[in-house]
């Protein structure tokens, strides 16, 4: 999907009541492992603002919430499952919600925002997952169906908490369903000279060349090693 931009948030560090209370990165409190839709999940609230404003950020910048998806593993999947039904209005329905090993979570603070419950859902899941069991999944679907949701699909596989390939190959599917390339669009990569130095090393890294740039410090001999790298790719 070389149109599309990813942005990967890091949640905050804080004190977790199943890891003995030590704090850990964390979207909100988890206290146990079963029945975690009936939980608190405090800061689940403060969470899912959070993933709104860099939503807000995108749409203000041009881009169209129908043109935007959540996805998350874990945790991460269960915000994307909290946040993307509970959006301010049905203006900012989104393009889908992609839950990797997730679950609904917080669900006594949950209310489905009028105007998504058929916002598209796939939902993949381990059949030997310990720590978020399977059968949370369809706990999760026949809640969020009694709400109102009416797009929710469930795929399984052989797996534990963890990702394999043929579920992240059903993922990739569904992400370029929902959100396809644009016809006619033209993909045009960003100025090396409008970049970060972040972006500049990044993009680097993906061009394999960011062993030339290691010993570089200068922001403008960055730009000109990946301009340099560009004009002898063409």
């Amino acid at each position: 999907m070389p149109y599309a931009k990813f942005i990967l948030p890091t949640a905050p560090t804080q004190p977790v009541t199943l890891n003995m209370g030590m704090s850990m990165p964390s979207w909100y409190d988890i206290v146990g492992l079963d029945e975690r839709s009936n939980e608190e999940c405090n800061g689940i609230l403060q969470s899912r603002d959070r993933i709104r404003s860099i939503l807000k950020k995108e749409h203000d910048r041009g881009l169209p919430y129908s043109r935007m998806a959540l996805a998350g593993f874990s945790q991460g999947g269960a915000l994307s499952l909290f946040t993307g039904l509970q959006m301010e209005d049905a203006s900012q329905k989104l393009a889908g919600i992609l839950v990797l090993s997730g679950y609904l979570a917080g669900e006594p603070q949950f209310k489905l925002t009028r105007g998504l419950e058929d916002t598209p859902i796939l939902h993949c899941h381990g059949t030997k997952d310990p720590l978020v069991l399977f059968q949370l999944a369809g706990r999760s679907r026949d809640l969020l169906a009694s709400k109102g949701v009416k797009n929710y699909t469930i795929k399984s596989y052989p797996m534990e908490h963890t990702v394999i390939p043929d579920e992240l190959q059903d993922a990739l599917l569904f992400l370029q369903k929902i959100v396809p390339p644009v016809e006619g669009a033209c993909i045009k990569a960003k100025d090396p000279s409008e970049m970060s130095v972040a972006e500049l090393r990044e993009a680097l890294q993906r061009a394999d060349v960011g062993d030339k740039a290691r010993h570089l410090v200068e922001k403008h001999d960055l730009v000109r090693l990946l301009k340099d790298h560009r004009n002898t790719s063409k």
